[in-house]
């Protein structure tokens, strides 16, 4: 196989919206580089415009003039697309503001669950109404006399973690968090960007409130979520090689690449930077793949990534299985049911369970059509598999890769 050419993927997606959510909170102007065209950031950045900040391009640059916290409701729900981050994050903006704001989406948003963060936000005297269904629309009326809360944190989310942490700038007093903090750790790192710091106390969080945010530059790196496609399609291919440059390698975020190590691929990792988020350049190297196990323990750190490992699993020898992942049964679709049914449509054997999925490898793979579910890591995952199998994929909504990765399928194609 031949070299394929250096790559370079969108900005991190998890990032750019809390770059984008804290330069509209902060006071002053902050400039945002490498903003990706995404629909879930550009639902983010709807959602700020219409609380009242002011966002325009400069070049690559995203300039965003904050408000300093002073939010304005508008006239009408704000709508969040597909974008579960946007809803919960924002409605943890909202709950220590004296504002009310419904927040809502589209079909696939307004199906996933809700409760997760409204109930914990109530700690701060927040109103949160919901859907018989714990589901959006969501009502948010925010409590703007809050107070700081000692919450325990029951799910194993950043999104949860991140709303709570957005929330306690608002409230008077230190807000505690405990519990299940082991997840991705990129707001704490970019509100110290933006000058306000969250300290660690023995296994906790605590974020000292009222905090004001002052305006940043931010570099976002490329999205190490999205690169796994890349990645994943050169694992599987004996002789295959790419190189993404320039892409995010917070650790929080990193454990695919450990995964590939696992099923036997050669990973090469070249940190060029390492604040306000560690980036550098992934080479990643096919070989003969061989079946892994994943535990529940590692399933909060690679939660994106877990329909590519099943992807892989068709091409290992052996049988590849997943627990502890019930979480996927509650993403943009049911994550178990849409892998499994995709890759048996193309001839590969998996079972399933409530809290995951086996897959007996390797797969005889043939032609065959893709139900996506409008599901963006569906749709690339199956893409991958497609390419690597050489067999044709027909999916029912490609262009729901747009989500997260606008140019997958070049990129994907410029894989020799």
């Amino acid at each position: 196989m031949k070299t394929a050419p250096h790559l370079r993927v969108p900005g991190d997606k998890s990032i750019a919206h809390r770059a984008v959510m804290f330069a509209a909170l902060a006071r002053g102007t902050s400039r945002l580089r490498n903003v990706p065209d995404g629909l879930d950031v550009l639902s983010t950045q709807r959602a700020m415009r219409a609380l009242g900040a002011t966002l325009h391009a400069d070049g690559d640059t995203l300039v965003v003039e904050g408000c300093g916290g002073a939010f304005r409701a508008p006239d009408e729900p704000i709508d969040c697309g597909n974008s579960g981050t946007t809803m919960r994050l924002v409605a943890g903006i909202l709950a220590t503001r004296a504002i009310d704001v419904t927040l809502t989406g589209d079909d696939s948003l307004r199906a996933r669950p809700m409760r997760r963060v409204a109930a914990p936000l109530a700690a701060f005297g927040a109103t949160i109404d919901l859907s018989n269904g714990w589901t959006a629309p969501m009502r948010v009326r925010g409590n703007g006399d809050a107070r700081g809360a000692e919450i325990a944190v029951t799910v194993a989310s950043a999104q949860v973690k991140s709303a709570l942490l957005l929330a306690a700038l608002g409230a008077h007093g230190p807000t505690r968090l405990t519990g299940e903090l082991a997840t991705r750790d990129h707001t704490e790192r970019l509100l110290a960007a933006f000058s306000v710091h969250v300290r660690a106390d023995g296994g906790a969080l605590v974020l000292d409130g009222p905090a004001m945010l002052h305006a940043a530059e931010i570099d976002v790196p490329g999205d190490i979520s999205s690169a796994a496609f890349l990645f994943a399609a050169a694992a599987a291919t004996a002789g295959g090689t790419v190189t993404v440059d320039d892409v995010g390698l917070n650790p929080t975020r990193t454990a695919f690449l450990d995964v590939l190590r696992r099923f036997g691929a050669e990973v090469e990792v070249r940190i060029a930077a390492d604040a306000p988020e560690p980036r550098g350049s992934v080479t990643v190297r096919g070989r003969a793949l061989h079946a892994i196990e994943i535990l529940p323990s590692e399933v909060p750190g690679l939660i994106d990534e877990l329909p590519l490992v099943g992807v892989l699993g068709a091409f290992a020898n052996g049988t590849t299985t997943v627990r502890g992942a019930a979480e996927l049964r509650v993403k943009e679709s049911d994550r178990i049911e849409s892998f499994a049914a995709a890759a048996r449509a193309l001839g590969a054997d998996v079972e399933t369970a409530p809290d995951g999925f086996a897959v007996h490898g390797p797969a005889r793979w043939h032609d065959g059509a893709v139900a996506t579910h409008h599901d963006h890591r569906i749709a690339m995952a199956f893409a991958v598999a497609g390419r690597v199998a050489r067999v044709r994929v027909t999916l029912d909504d490609p262009d729901c890769a747009a989500v997260s990765f606008p140019n997958f399928a070049a990129a994907l194609e410029s894989l020799a």
